[in-house]
């Protein structure tokens, strides 16, 4: 049996970072004798100058019969209109709302190395390691009316906050699971001081946390949030939070990393593919860079990272996934750096095909020699 994996490398550095991370996988697929169906599809702004539509319906058919999905990046300024009908962020938004990727994981972990890259002071972020569960298809970014319009005083914008108990439910309920398998602390992020959506969100989390009894659990409004990831990241273990609200925090959090080209991301939703795990769509956290693409510049590390999560969450295959971290962990150990890590020693800093095939030769000289 093949599993299927649609490949969607999108706009900017998209090609060029899950270039590599395909590479990957197709490298780890070889030497692990499992057979992996790639197939390739446009999304984004590419998908409007030639289709007219940020998500063809193909590419969504595809998606749908997929056992998991890996991404690039959509975006830039060509598509960046106020007002234009079409936006290469909607793929996205259909992509995930199609196929009901109600949980995205952002892991940060702070690697000893690095921490020079970071803006914070190491005593700060030495040993963090962290994760984000944020709700991905419900909040301000679904919600209707959505809309701008005339008004009596002129152009005016509407955009609408709704959540239910079911979705707020199933995303906490996945993160107290989630925190199980790791220190057994939950942290529920909101605006239960403002946002009746937040406090319907605390009441329901208040509520699960009675489930758990073995899980710590604390509250936090989302300001105040912003401030301790700066402050004492190291507090926490599983951070749970809205739509919007998650977004904002995990680009804050990467700067605890050191920067946003290492940070993988995995989209979950309920359905359960061929393998027998969840369907999930996997990206990197940042964006398209548009002014860096094609310069060979970009940082492959979070696409690769996210192949990782991909074999890991959607195709049950953890040692394989751990084989591609460890390779990740050993170049950045031995100071190998793309640009945007920071000062390299000479010879060492690396463009984004040149660390891509470093990774790759380090997967290799993990494999046992044959006898």
């Amino acid at each position: 049996m093949a599993y299927k994996v649609l490949v969607l490398k999108g706009d900017g550095i998209g090609p060029e970072v899950v270039g590599e991370a395909l590479q990957v996988l197709k490298l780890v697929a070889r030497d692990s004798a499992i057979d992996i169906e790639f197939k390739d599809g446009i999304i984004g702004g590419h998908a409007i100058d030639q289709f007219g539509t940020p998500l063809p319906d193909d590419v969504l058919k595809h998606a749908q019969e997929s056992d998991a999905i890996l991404l690039g990046a959509v975006g830039g300024p060509k598509w960046d209109i106020p007002t234009a009908e079409h936006r290469p962020e909607q793929a996205l938004l259909g992509l995930r709302k199609a196929l009901g990727l109600f949980a995205n994981l952002r892991p940060v972990k702070a690697v000893k190395e690095l921490l020079a890259a970071s803006p914070l002071k190491p005593e700060v972020i030495n040993g963090v390691d962290l994760v984000v569960v944020r709700e991905l298809t419900g909040g301000i970014y679904y919600g209707k009316p959505s809309e701008r319009r005339n008004g009596k005083d002129g152009r005016e914008a509407i955009d609408t906050c709704t959540y239910n108990e079911a979705e707020i439910s199933r995303v906490l309920r996945f993160a107290f699971e989630l925190a199980r398998n790791r220190r057994n602390k939950v942290t529920s992020v909101d605006k239960a001081n403002i946002l009746a959506t937040s406090r319907l969100w605390r009441e329901i989390a208040g509520d699960l946390a009675k489930e758990y009894k073995d899980v710590a659990f604390e509250n936090q409004l989302v300001d105040s949030m912003a401030m301790h990831l700066m402050r004492r990241p190291k507090d926490f273990d599983v951070v749970v939070t809205e739509n919007m609200f998650g977004d904002i925090l995990t680009d804050e959090a990467s700067m605890l990393a050191g920067s946003m080209g290492l940070l993988p991301s995995a989209s979950l939703g309920e359905e359960i593919n061929t393998a027998g795990f969840r369907v999930g769509l996997f990206e990197p956290i940042h964006g398209s860079a548009p002014d860096i693409a094609g310069r060979d510049e970009a940082n492959p590390l979070a696409a690769i990272l996210s192949a990782a999560m991909l074999l890991d969450h959607s195709l049950g295959m953890r040692s394989e996934a751990e084989s591609i971290e460890r390779a990740v962990e050993s170049v950045v150990h031995d100071g190998y750096r793309t640009k945007d890590l920071g000062v390299a020693a000479k010879g060492m800093q690396l463009g984004c095909k040149a660390m891509g095939r470093l990774v790759r030769e380090r997967i290799e000289s993990f494999q046992p020699e044959s006898e």
